[in-house]
Formats: structure tokens, C-alpha cells, sequence
């Protein structure tokens, strides 16, 4: 089971990476254009705010577990990945965007999944 928790978190990882880095480095207008209507309505510093966090989600999910050191960050990076889901999710279903909480939902169980893991019986 450890070995799923760690194919769990770094699945995880790339995608929150992923989403995190283009975030962070694309303007809101290229962002929107993407697909990601849901920028339209916010300003810039709270994109690049998600972006942040789903960035530093990524790494929490991985580094500290891989590098033996605060390895309770991993479970609590877990939770607040799924809690951005969980807000995600909520913004999906206010523009009616319900394509996209299915993936929401998926990222959000997959989350959870680790955070109980690592929280609980698959601890480090």
C-alpha cells in the first residue's frame, strides 16, 4: 500500500506542478483564452495566489517524505490540495461548469486518499 500512496502523491504532484507553473507564469487574458474562464472573474494576484499554492501543494506532497524531514507535511499538503479542490469545485458549479467538477471531484478524492494514508495507517 505504500508503495500506491507514493503513485498516488506523485501523480498528484505533476498535475498540481502542471497547473501550479502555468498559472504562475501565464498572464490572466492567455489563462482565459486557455480555458480557464473561471479567471475572468478574479484578478490577477489571486490566480497567480492558486498557482502559487498549487505549486507549493506539488512539493509538499513529495519532497519532505522523499527527503526524510518533516515528513508530517506530506498528509497536510494532501488536505490542502483537496480543500483547493473542494473550493474549485464550488466555483465550477456557481458558473455552471459542470464539466469540470468531475475532474475537481477526482482530485479531490485522490487527495484525500493520501492525506488519510499518510495521516493514518500508511504513515511515515
Amino acid at each position: 500500500m505504500n508503495v500506491l500512496m507514493w503513485i498516488l502523491a506523485g501523480v498528484l504532484a505533476a498535475v498540481f506542478l502542471a497547473a501550479g507553473l502555468m498559472k504562475l507564469s501565464q498572464p490572466k487574458a492567455k489563462l482565459v483564452e486557455a480555458g480557464l474562464g473561471w479567471a475572468e472573474d478574479v484578478d490577477g494576484r489571486s490566480v497567480k495566489l492558486i498557482g502559487a499554492v498549487e505549486l507549493l501543494g506539488a512539493i509538499g506532497l513529495v519532497a519532505p517524505a522523499a527527503l526524510g524531514i518533516a515528513s508530517v507535511l506530506t498528509p497536510v499538503a494532501a488536505l490542502g490540495l483537496a480543500l483547493v479542490m473542494a473550493g474549485a469545485m464550488v466555483v465550477h458549479a456557481r458558473r455552471r461548469e459542470t464539466s469540470l467538477i468531475a475532474m475537481n471531484l477526482v482530485l479531490l478524492v485522490l487527495a484525500a486518499v493520501v492525506a488519510w494514508g499518510r495521516f493514518g495507517p500508511y504513515s511515515f
